[in-house]
């Protein structure tokens, strides 16, 4: 049986580490306490403070702020008009343009697939003329600062594969997610917040799952930390009652000597992730009230996004992203949910746009005004698109529409990225694509490029394999790059 108490008398490499003011235990918590003196990322430099010491190129964007949508919003009825669409409605959709594609087991059985066009109208917004649904005005009125891809499409066509395929590359659970890989590539900018931080809204539709912002086989402290929207931001983070902030840190410090002392003995990189998620929790117990604190903010600011302190809501994380995007946080993820339109889809449009169209664009202007939408890369969009078809009757004011994985809307806006620009384009019916596809690979590999990264060479090894965000494929879409 091994033991440990014996593995320290002996006269090893490991032995003599542990003995050296508790070797490799000391060498991870003198980096974390003091990250300067193990050569940080100074400005104006390629380096980072992560796994990748030097950037492959020059970034554009230091930061991600991912606008989830969780359910998938219909391009049809938000980003991608299309009046024949909308004058075949009730009519059957042409076999020529479905072309056997498949298609869920939720409208597989219906004997007729029925065209129906989009409940609201559109019109064209700014400068560019850009064509979105008058459901969106907000949005509509940044048209000029994004860029819409109307091309995007993924494999996954049932929504948990979808989201996950979206977020790890791979529609399987137990790869990194985006937020994971660039918190390990790139670290943080500021010490006393996780590098990767989630925050959720919403409550019906598909359910959100850990592993959407998990870190998969990378270490544990790169998978995002979600703050909640009511109570502790984050959970245990307060000292229970009855313990001071002095006693909490000494309990810490005993612990961690104990901990020190085991990573001398075992070199296990798990004992080292504990050592600095304690230090970063005890960190956190200072910066993560202030940081929460919307009620510190102007009232016009609180206005422009239509947020309310103590209240939960999409608003208000969208206010809270760019708190956290000042401080340095590398991946933002708000994932909001209630997206998932299969009924009742006008109301629902209704309902998911008021939630989220002024936030999303006051988010926008926020960062413009700030002078950090130049090197913070925002993303909007969900996880597919949805059918040209209705799902079951049309009725008046009252319809639904199926999964659909060939073609679906997405938005961008700084870190790299052209605005006012409009990519790709699909067909009368919005159900195929006819113009400059984007897969999520390429999506992958275009974020990464603005982030400085080439995602060729991005690569960790695991179980004999080298794995990156996008695989084996995809491609950067350099027309959507200034």
């Amino acid at each position: 049986m091994f033991d440990p108490f014996e593995a320290e008398k002996i006269l090893s490499r490991r032995a003599f580490l542990a003995r050296s003011s508790t070797g490799l235990g000391a060498l991870a918590l003198s980096s974390l306490l003091n990250p300067q003196l193990f050569g940080a990322e100074t400005a104006g430099s390629l380096k980072s403070k992560g796994a990748l010491k030097t950037l492959h190129f020059a970034p554009k964007a230091k930061r991600v702020i991912y606008l989830f949508q969780s359910g998938a919003p219909s391009h049809l009825d938000l980003f991608d008009s299309k009046p024949k669409l909308k004058e075949m409605t009730g009519e059957e959709l042409p076999p020529s343009v479905r072309k056997g594609q498949r298609i869920t087991g939720m409208t597989a059985g219906q004997a007729v697939l029925r065209c129906v066009g989009a409940p609201f109208d559109f019109k064209r917004y700014g400068k560019s003329g850009a064509e979105l649904s008058t459901m969106l005005p907000n949005i509509g009125g940044i048209v000029d600062d994004i860029t819409i891809v109307r091309s995007m499409f993924t494999d996954a066509i049932n929504h948990d594969p979808a989201v996950t395929f979206m977020g790890t590359g791979n529609q399987q659970p137990g790869r990194p997610t985006m937020g994971a890989w660039i918190a390990y590539g790139l670290g943080s900018e500021n010490a006393d917040l996780p590098a990767f931080v989630v925050l959720t809204s919403g409550s019906g539709g598909q359910a959100l799952q850990g592993h959407y912002w998990g870190n998969g086989f990378l270490s544990a402290n790169y998978q995002g930390v979600q703050f909640r929207n009511q109570g502790d931001p984050v959970v245990y983070v307060s000292n229970p009652a009855g313990l001071s902030g002095t006693a909490r840190r000494q309990l810490i410090d005993a612990m961690q000597e104990l901990n020190r002392k085991q990573l001398g003995v075992l070199g296990d990189p798990a004992i080292s992730t504990h050592i600095e998620n304690y230090e970063m929790a005890f960190r956190m117990q200072t910066s993560v009230p202030e940081l929460t604190n919307l009620a510190q903010e102007p009232k016009e600011i609180l206005e422009m996004y239509g947020a309310e302190p103590g209240k939960p809501s999409y608003a208000n994380n969208c206010l809270l992203a760019r708190r956290l995007a000042e401080r340095g946080v590398r991946f933002i993820q708000l994932c909001h949910r209630d997206w998932d339109h299969h009924g009742g889809l006008p109301n629902g449009i209704k309902t998911q746009t008021k939630n989220t169209d002024q936030a999303s664009a006051a988010l926008i202007k926020d960062l413009k005004q700030r002078g950090l939408l130049d090197d913070t890369l925002v993303i909007w969009g969900g996880e597919f698109g949805r059918t040209a078809y209705s799902q079951g009757e049309i009725k008046k004011d009252d319809f639904g529409r199926d999964h659909h994985p060939r073609c679906f809307s997405i938005w961008m806006a700084g870190g790299g990225i052209k605005p006012g620009l409009v990519y790709g384009a699909t067909d009368d019916f919005g159900y195929n694509i006819v113009e400059n596809p984007v897969n999520v690979h390429d999506f992958h590999a275009t974020m990464l490029h603005c982030l400085g990264i080439d995602h060729t060479r991005f690569t960790y090894r695991f179980e004999g394999r080298d794995y990156r965000l996008t695989d084996v494929s995809g491609e950067v879409v350099k027309d959507l790059l200034i």
